[in-house]
């Protein structure tokens, strides 16, 4: 009965969101609470409800306090060069956008933190995206699913918990997987190459205001040749006049000059309209919903102090990542230090806050609201039920190959059930029984890892708010986008991973 009151409720809740009949938040809370009811424990509703927020408060801390701290870090202008090199790769090109921001969602994940990639991704690729037209969910997805592939680091959370799951050593479990997970990078960048064509072909060719297409470069050429030829034949509406209909160089490059471009050239010579520009627009002025990227002018620059938020930015990481302090606890301190250092006046600090506060309501409430999913789906043991049940439902036949087994149940369990549910409750599950058929329980970790890329787009994943909200993305939107490209890069990983004998 719970198991498939488990089922049935995670599945209400994702076709509720994706058909956009209810808000995230408010399919969070009621959803459990009404399938609490079923399962005969609404008495139990309160309790359940406060051990999950109980669970989830360092992360909701955490997330607060993070986005403040990057938030200050992009106002004072600490990524401007990163966010500058990026621009200057992807110039206006929607196939160099879309794979530039796999990149940089890739770079950026090195600290192991989903939350600080997806800030410092959005911020950077958001504007450009508008600017161009281009699809926000494909922004989200690509970001999401580097992400997801990039979690795997022995510091971003799912190896260390296999390792403590199965008493292993971490590095173990992570070095050998490394080409594996390269496959699944790589695949990553190919889905954006992809996506990024399709942008192309769907918007055309385009130009930020002040930058010139290919085409654009070649009509100016065009003048220049024509404009010698006026020096030496006279005057080029005469030319042109007396080179209609014939077949002429000079004849055609006047003709094309007042004419303009034939259908069937125009995508491959002239400049999509962009959104929000007009035909007058001078570079430099472009309107306001135009492109702006990040303000080269703006007031919070701080690049006096630029050294020391560099600073303090890579002890923070490397605080992180050692585990000096709990993550929630560094953010805390590392926020207050840098807004009192770069905004040492009360009247600054206070509009810095209430810059970011929009983002920090929305990603912590929406953290609170998950602790109700979470806490029912704990509390009522749906959950241990639901695993159960996968898990006596594997044939004794597939004994040997549990790990190939194991890979492709982290996709679907670590979608629907939080990393700590997954590696604390069902792996050691599927490593003894794997062990019952002579598999090493390194493999059954190894393969745990594959499912990582669809993970990141969990709803039960905080971060996933972060990126959705900061790119004004609807959740259901970003689900429906990206499940199914996440998904194959899991099995592009465990492909890998299978053919390079890791598992």
């Amino acid at each position: 009965m719970l198991t498939f009151l488990g089922f049935a409720m995670i599945a209400t809740f994702l076709v509720l969101i994706m058909m956009k009949k209810m808000s995230p938040i408010a399919a969070l809370v009621l959803i459990p609470a009404l399938f609490c009811v079923f399962a005969g424990k609404g008495a139990h509703l309160g309790d359940y409800v406060i051990e999950g927020v109980g669970k989830l408060a360092p992360t909701a801390a955490m997330l607060m306090f993070a986005i403040v701290y990057f938030g200050l870090m992009i106002d004072v202008g600490l990524f401007d060069p990163i966010v500058r090199g990026i621009l200057r790769f992807c110039k206006a090109d929607p196939m160099r956008v879309v794979v530039g921001t796999a990149v940089l969602a890739a770079i950026v994940s090195l600290d192991g933190d989903g939350s600080t990639t997806f800030m410092i991704t959005v911020s950077a690729m958001y504007p450009l995206y508008k600017r161009l037209g281009l699809s926000l969910v494909v922004m989200t997805g690509v970001a999401a699913t580097a992400n997801g592939v990039m979690n795997t680091l022995p510091w971003g959370g799912p190896t260390a918990r296999a390792a403590t799951a199965l008493k292993l050593d971490a590095a173990d479990i992570f070095v050998p997987m490394i080409p594996a997970l390269a496959v699944g990078l790589l695949f990553v960048f190919a889905l954006a190459y992809v996506l990024g064509l399709r942008e192309r072909r769907r918007v055309g060719v385009l130009a930020l205001p002040g930058q010139k297409t290919p085409g654009e470069v070649e009509e100016a050429e065009d003048a220049e040749k024509v404009e010698k030829v006026e020096g030496v034949e006279g005057d080029l509406v005469t030319a042109a006049a007396g080179s209609v209909g014939g077949s002429g160089s000079a004849g055609s490059a006047a003709s094309g000059a007042s004419a303009g471009p034939t259908p069937a050239a125009t995508s491959a010579s002239t400049p999509t309209a962009i959104p929000g520009s007009a035909a007058g627009d001078a570079p430099g002025n472009a309107p306001e919903d135009g492109f702006q990227g990040l303000d080269p002018d703006r007031a919070t620059l701080r690049p006096r102090l630029y050294w020391f938020n560099a600073g303090l930015t890579v002890a923070l990481l490397a605080a992180m990542i050692t585990e000096l302090l709990p993550i929630p606890v560094l953010f805390l301190l590392g926020a207050a230090l840098a807004l009192t250092v770069n905004f040492p006046h009360m009247p600054d600090q206070k509009a810095r806050l209430a810059a970011h506060a929009d983002n920090v309501l929305n990603v912590a409430g929406m953290v609170f609201a998950a602790a109700v999913f979470t806490g029912v789906l704990t509390g009522t043991g749906m959950v241990k039920h639901m695993a159960d049940w996968l898990v006596g439902a594997i044939p004794d036949g597939m004994g040997p190959h549990m790990a190939l087994v194991t890979g492709l149940l982290s996709l679907p369990l670590t979608y629907f059930m939080s990393n700590d549910g997954f590696y604390f409750g069902v792996l050691p599950v599927l490593a003894e029984a794997g062990a019952a058929h002579g598999v090493s329980p390194l493999e059954i970790a190894r393969a745990s890892l594959v499912g990582q890329a669809l993970h990141m787009s969990s709803p039960l994943v905080p971060a996933v708010y972060v990126l959705v909200g900061m790119a004004k993305v609807e959740f259901g939107d970003h689900t429906r986008f990206t499940v199914k490209w996440a998904a194959l890069t899991s099995l592009a990983v465990l492909g890998a991973g299978m053919l390079f004998g890791i598992i």
